[in-house]
């Protein structure tokens, strides 16, 4: 069996081209990260042998001899679907922890993104508080980045907005919402920043470029940046219908919220919690 044919690539064709049509990924902006076990790779003869070997930048050790199904740097999003052995790559994380190892894809000589050490931190923080974690996905919502230029860089305000705009979003993401400075994109400088979020947010907002989310899948993981996309869309719809805001989900009715659906909202995030 080939892994061209795998459930994994069609998945990651599946919402790559999903987020691009949602206008989350521009020209090649975006990167996507499937972590992959032996487990699920046993069926699969075609990655076996390593194709070439990259220094990662970083001490990744504790990811050693994990795999990731990565898109790739300067890639489109629209184009993956069409050419996933081209566009993806399955990296091995070398035993030592400080080389990717190329099992498939980037058929033409590509590489996997910049933001590939970003990721790799990110997974490292999730699964050191969730053991399920295995995407993370950075794209850039149009209303998430448009809220980065005129609402102050607070956690506390973000969620509290984010929250108030739908009732799902209390419960997609009660944790609420993580946000480092503006930082240089593709640095390891950026990720060990998002990573040190990670330890207590799914979600990370890069001011004025974009979102950091990570889940246990990826239909989980694309449905929680949505969730956030949409409130921060119906703020942007408020602002459109004149700004003024006459009523509101108040803070008693996301406490109702969270024991009905079972999930503890950020205590931080809400007044005489």
């Amino acid at each position: 069996m080939k892994f061209y044919d795998s459930q994994y690539v069609k998945k990651i064709c599946e919402i790559t081209r999903a987020s691009y049509q949602h206008g989350w990924d521009e020209r090649n902006g975006g990167n996507i990260s499937l972590r992959l076990n032996e487990e699920d790779l046993k069926d699969y003869s075609d990655i076996i042998e390593v194709k070439k070997t990259f220094n990662l930048g970083f001490d990744a050790s504790q990811l050693a001899e994990k795999y990731f199904l990565i898109t790739g740097t300067g890639r489109y999003f629209r184009n993956v679907i069409l050419q996933p052995s081209l566009d993806l790559g399955l990296i091995r994380i070398s035993a030592d922890g400080k080389k990717g190892e190329l099992r498939w894809g980037f058929e033409d000589g590509g590489k996997p993104t910049s933001e590939f050490p970003s990721h790799l931190m990110s997974h490292i923080a999730r699964l050191a508080v969730d053991s399920k974690q295995r995407v993370v996905m950075h794209c850039h919502p149009t209303n998430v980045i448009a809220l980065s230029f005129t609402q102050d860089l607070n956690e506390r305000h973000w969620s509290r907005l984010l929250w108030k705009m739908q009732a799902e979003s209390l419960v997609v993401f009660p944790e609420g919402v993580g946000i480092i400075p503006y930082m240089t994109p593709g640095t390891n400088e950026i990720g060990i920043a998002t990573a040190k979020k990670m330890q207590d947010f799914r979600v990370v907002i890069w001011p004025h470029h974009g979102i950091f989310g990570v889940g246990s899948s990826l239909d989980e993981t694309f449905g929680l940046i949505e969730t956030v996309e949409k409130a921060a869309l119906i703020y942007s719809q408020i602002g459109a219908q004149g700004g003024q805001i006459k009523q509101e989900i108040t803070d008693e009715q996301l406490r109702k919220l969270g024991e009905a659906f079972d999930v503890q909202p950020n205590s931080k995030f809400l007044t005489n919690y």
